[in-house]
């Protein structure tokens, strides 16, 4: 890995937060794990590459749904755990089918969530479910 990238502080888990913005909006896309193998990927590649808590292993944002996103710009913060990667994004980032994973608002008066904005694209369809 880039030497520059050595002082970034992983958790216990070796796990890193990553906060995906869209590069041209400022759009806050996702939130993902990154490990130090899927930021190799991604430094590599110009492709975000996550890792999947669940699955226990690397992906490639869009493998399935062809929804990519090429990488602009790293950022860490402060304390230097956390990441904010700019992307170009093709297609929505969402697998729920929704350009941004934040689509649901909450109404503080009544404490319900709202869905805010129209899906981008079936999920059955591309994910064949």
């Amino acid at each position: 890995m880039d030497p520059s990238l050595d002082d970034l502080k992983f958790d216990q888990h070796g796990l890193i937060p990553a906060i995906i913005q869209d590069a041209g909006s400022h759009q806050v896309l996702m939130m993902a794990w990154m490990n130090r193998d899927s930021l190799a990927r991604t430094l590599k590649t110009g492709k975000t590459h996550f890792y999947s808590r669940s699955r226990k292993k690397l992906w490639l944002k869009g493998e399935s749904s062809g929804h990519t996103q090429t990488v602009r710009s790293i950022r860490k913060d402060c304390d230097q755990d956390v990441l904010l990667i700019e992307v170009d994004q093709i297609g929505a980032a969402c697998h729920e089918g929704y350009a941004s994973c934040f689509f649901r608002q909450l109404n503080q008066a009544d404490g319900d969530w709202k869905v805010l904005g129209d899906r981008v694209f079936d999920p059955a369809q591309v994910y064949q479910k």
